[in-house]
């Protein structure tokens, strides 16, 4: 059983970037998904959150609502988190994790059963 999170790198500010959660051993449409970032310094924050895939209810933190977008592929088994418009506060590593619980405000997961490694975004010119 296996989350991982990718797809990070060095961007510009007003650039963007798309991370990528994928699943092994485990089926990730059964779950909720959120992504969370720590950056320099500063606690975890939660960015964003979708809901099991027979609602697939989207919910986002005030910091990223407008410019991050967290949907699912289910072929795939993953998850995604388009960012745009990205400024050097979003400078952080990110993770995914699957759960249950989606908090409306964005974030965050009631309970977390699998957590993804995380991936490095740097947002500097």
């Amino acid at each position: 059983v296996q989350l991982q999170a990718s797809g990070g790198g060095l961007v510009q500010p007003g650039g963007s970037l798309g991370l990528s959660c994928a699943a092994s051993g485990f089926t990730l449409g059964d779950y909720s998904i959120a992504w969370f970032r720590q950056g320099p310094g500063n606690k975890r924050e939660g960015l964003s959150c979708i809901t099991e895939r027979r609602l697939d209810y989207t919910h986002y933190a005030g910091s990223v609502k407008g410019r991050f977008t967290i949907s699912r592929d289910v072929p795939k088994n993953a998850a995604s988190l388009q960012m745009n418009g990205l400024k050097p506060e979003d400078t952080a590593v990110y993770y995914c994790a699957a759960g249950s619980g989606c908090y409306a405000n964005g974030s965050g997961l009631s309970t977390v059963e699998h957590w993804g490694q995380g991936t490095l975004v740097t947002v500097s010119s």
